[in-house]
């Protein structure tokens, strides 16, 4: 069956794409990557989520031989990332946050050059058309790529990330300088190549693109903090959640972070949304009793769990470890 976009549980192909165990990469006395094991399916987009300095480049460099462990392990399809690094990288297609193809090189000419790399042989103009035809490049076939906006590069790219057909797809951070329409078409190629049984992993800072991978790991301070599908991952979050109105204007924000079980504090337009320890009983009416006190009539009312809430707490929980 093929993979749901919402995170929710189908029938899980056999095949194990990427494994990891206490995967480790320091850079002199920094720790980028600290010990972190990873089982990921074949035919499903994973996302690693986290803030700069959290260790998803330097994760995904690793799986694909563009970086050596300095401790633990990584299998790519069965094959060692430090013993086959060659065979797995003509398996696989690595699209950098930065643009990194030729701006003085048109279209055509970016994915001739790919090709050469790759070694294609065959009809190479017919899959470089195809290609053309698949991410809407057609018109930009003589264009050179400098002068290409940031949603025609990303196409491009990925177009030629994915010229030799790979079967996994490593993307760090691919829509951080497009459109939020660019972002949505972008996403629903990865679905038409996961559907095809290409595996994604693909590293984001955005909850939205979040929250469409099949499986997600968070990562902080170069640890995996937590992992699950973004639906079990929001059920499972150690908080509870309360959104309150008629504070705004007031000094509550101020008074609600000052307690110590309290996560963290948004104002969503006149509302505040409040993420509590769930070890905090009855914080609901410990709430309503501050505000009170401080003159503030509101209403609080319990709700559900976002990702960005299990973000926040995930990597609040890491901060507060003392690491």
């Amino acid at each position: 069956m093929k993979a749901r976009d919402d995170g929710s549980e189908v029938n899980a192909p056999a095949r194990t794409a990427i494994s990891a165990r206490q995967l480790t990469r320091k850079f002199g006395a920094k720790t980028a990557v600290d010990h972190i094991d990873l089982d990921i399916p074949s035919g499903r987009i994973y996302g690693f989520l986290g803030p700069n300095g959290s260790g998803k480049s330097t994760t995904l460099r690793m799986l694909c031989g563009m970086l050596l462990p300095s401790e633990g392990h990584a299998e790519v399809f069965g094959l060692s990332v430090v013993d086959d690094a060659e065979a797995i990288r003509r398996r696989l297609g690595y699209m950098p946050q930065k643009f990194s193809l030729w701006e003085d090189l048109t279209t055509d000419e970016n994915l001739r050059f790919i090709a050469d790399l790759y070694g294609l042989d065959g009809d190479v103009a017919g899959r470089i058309a195809q290609q053309r035809q698949t991410y809407d490049l057609e018109q930009l076939r003589n264009q050179r790529a400098g002068t290409m906006s940031g949603g025609q590069k990303q196409r491009l790219a990925l177009a030629a990330a994915t010229l030799h057909s790979p079967e996994l797809l490593l993307l760090d951070e691919p829509t951080s300088a497009v459109d939020p329409q660019s972002r949505r078409d972008f996403w629903e190629r990865l679905f038409q190549l996961a559907e095809r049984g290409a595996t994604i992993l693909v590293s984001t800072h955005y909850m939205d693109e979040a929250e469409r991978c099949h499986g997600l790991a968070i990562l902080a301070e170069g640890r995996l903090v937590a992992e699950g599908s973004p639906r079990d991952l929001m059920n499972a979050v150690d908080a509870d959640v309360y959104e309150i109105e008629g504070a705004d204007g007031s000094e509550a924000p101020r008074l609600i972070r000052e307690l110590p079980w309290v996560h963290g504090v948004t104002q969503l337009g006149i509302r505040l949304r409040v993420l509590a320890d769930r070890r905090q009983g009855g914080a609901g009416d410990a709430l309503r009793a501050l505000l009170a006190s401080h003159g503030i009539g509101a209403r609080i009312e319990p709700t559900h769990a976002s990702l960005e809430d299990v973000f926040v707490v995930a990597t609040g929980r890491e901060k507060r470890n003392g690491r």
